[in-house]
C-alpha cells in the first residue's frame, strides 16, 4: 500500500482524541505547506507532536472539523472489508433492536463511519454523504453494502447543504435501481415517503419512540400534528384511537403523502397546507383546542449564527402550542437543531408555555431512537431533542 501522508499536531494538542473522540479540529493541526496542499477528503495517518499513534482518518485542510478518525491505528486499510466489518456491526445491532427491517442502519460517528448515514427501507438503503472523506470512499462502501445486504435500490442523497461546505456538488440519484415513492413500516403503522423528492432521506426514523408515546395518550384525545410533514404523529395517533387529528404542513405534496397514509392505516385525519406559526395564530383566536400538540418543526438554529433569532423562534412556538392545548392537555416541543444546546431549548420552551399564563410541568425528555446512536465521546452529536409538557 502506498505510504499515506502524516498529519502532525501541535504540542500538547489532540487532548479529546487521546481520550477516543474521533475528532481533531484544525487548530490542532500542525497546518503547515504540505498539509494545506492535500486533497480534501484525503486518507492520512495521525501522530502526535510526542509521536503517539492518533490512527487512520481522512482529512480536508478547509474543513474546521480537519480529521475524522476512521481506526485508532495508523495504516489501517480502509476498503471494502473495512466497510464490510462496520456494516455487519451495524446491522447486528438494528436486527437485536428491530423485528423488521425499517431503520436507521448507520448513524454517522455513532457507527463508526463519519459523514455517512444511512436509512433502511426494506430491500432500499438511502444513503446521505455529507464530506469528501467518505465521498472519496463511495466505491467500496457500495461493495460492502451488496456484500451484507444486497438491496434492492441504492438511492444517493447526496443534497445535504452541509456538503456545500465540504466543497462537494449536491445531487440525488440511484445508484442502484429505482427512487420514488415507498412505504415504511414504522409502529405497526404503514406510511409512504418519497426517496428521490422528500426531505433528508424521505422519513424521519429519530422520532420512532416519540412518536409511539404520543399514540399511547391519543385514544379518544384530539391531537394536532404541527409540521406533520408525512403525518408520523398524526396517523399513529389516529390508529391509537384519537378522536380527532389535524395535520399541519406547508408542504403539498407531504401532504398528500399524510391521506395516503390515512387512507393506508383506515384512519381519519384532517390534512391543513398552511404556515404553522399563522395556523396556530387563527386557531388560538378562534378559540381551538386539542387534548394533545405535537409541533416538531425543521431546525430553526441551521448554524451558531442562527442560535439568538433561532431561540426566539422556539419560544414563539412554545407559546402558540400553550394557547391551543387544552386543559390538562400534553404538549410536544421538538428540535432537531444540534446547535441549540438542551438546556436552552428547555427554557425557551418553558419561557414561552409561562407568556401564556399556564401552568406547565415537564414530564418526557427524549431523543432519537437506539437506531441513532451516540459516540460517548461525542455527546453533542445527540442532536435531538423532545419535550412533553402537561398544562394545566
Amino acid at each position: 500500500m502506498k505510504k499515506r501522508p502524516i498529519i502532525a499536531l501541535k504540542p500538547r494538542e489532540g487532548r479529546k482524541a487521546r481520550a477516543g473522540a474521533p475528532w481533531i479540529f484544525s487548530n490542532e493541526v500542525a497546518m503547515d505547506a504540505a498539509a494545506k496542499a492535500l486533497t480534501p477528503g484525503q486518507l492520512v495517518d495521525v501522530k502526535g507532536d510526542d509521536g503517539q499513534d492518533f490512527g487512520t482518518g481522512y482529512f480536508n485542510p478547509k474543513s474546521l472539523i480537519a480529521v475524522r478518525l476512521l481506526s485508532r491505528e495508523c495504516g489501517s486499510a480502509v476498503d471494502a472489508a473495512f466497510f464490510t466489518q462496520h456494516l455487519t456491526r451495524a446491522l447486528k445491532l438494528r436486527q437485536t433492536l428491530y423485528d423488521k427491517p425499517f431503520y436507521r442502519l448507520v448513524h454517522a460517528e455513532g457507527d463508526g463511519l463519519p459523514g455517512l448515514t444511512i436509512d433502511r427501507f426494506g430491500e432500499t438503503l438511502v444513503l446521505q454523504i455529507t464530506t469528501a472523506g467518505m465521498e472519496s470512499l463511495l466505491t467500496p462502501l457500495t461493495m460492502a453494502l451488496e456484500t451484507v445486504l444486497s438491496p434492492q435500490s441504492i438511492v444517493l442523497r447526496n443534497d445535504a447543504p452541509a456538503r456545500s461546505l465540504e466543497g462537494l456538488e449536491l445531487y440525488v440519484r440511484a445508484e442502484k435501481g429505482a427512487m420514488g415513492r415507498i412505504a415504511v413500516e414504522e409502529n405497526g403503522a404503514r406510511y409512504f415517503a418519497d426517496l428521490g423528492q422528500g426531505q433528508k432521506t424521505g422519513w424521519y426514523y429519530d422520532q420512532r419512540d416519540n412518536r409511539a408515546f404520543i399514540a399511547g395518550l391519543a385514544k379518544g384525545k384530539s391531537v394536532l400534528d404541527a409540521y406533520s410533514y408525512t403525518g408520523g404523529f398524526g396517523i399513529l395517533a389516529a390508529r391509537a384511537g384519537a378522536s380527532e387529528v389535524m395535520c399541519v404542513d406547508s408542504s403539498a405534496p407531504a401532504l398528500t403523502l399524510v391521506e395516503e397514509s390515512a387512507a393506508a392505516n383506515k384512519a381519519s385525519i384532517r390534512a391543513v397546507k398552511g404556515d404553522v406559526f399563522e395556523e396556530l395564530e387563527r386557531l388560538s383566536a378562534q378559540k381551538e383546542v386539542f387534548d394533545i400538540v405535537v409541533a416538531d418543526p425543521p431546525p430553526f438554529v441551521k448554524s451558531k449564527k442562527d442560535l439568538e433569532p433561532g431561540a426566539k423562534a422556539y419560544r414563539k412556538l412554545a407559546r402558540l402550542g400553550a394557547a391551543v392545548t387544552a386543559k390538562g392537555g400534553m404538549l410536544l416541543l421538538a428540535s432537531c437543531s444540534h446547535n441549540i444546546p438542551a438546556d436552552r431549548f428547555a427554557s425557551e420552551c418553558g419561557a414561552g408555555i409561562l407568556r401564556t399564563g399556564r401552568k406547565a410541568s415537564l414530564i418526557r425528555a427524549a431523543g432519537a431512537g437506539p437506531d441513532h446512536p451516540v459516540h460517548p465521546m461525542l455527546p453533542e452529536s445527540a442532536y435531538l431533542k423532545s419535550l412533553v409538557f402537561a398544562l394545566d
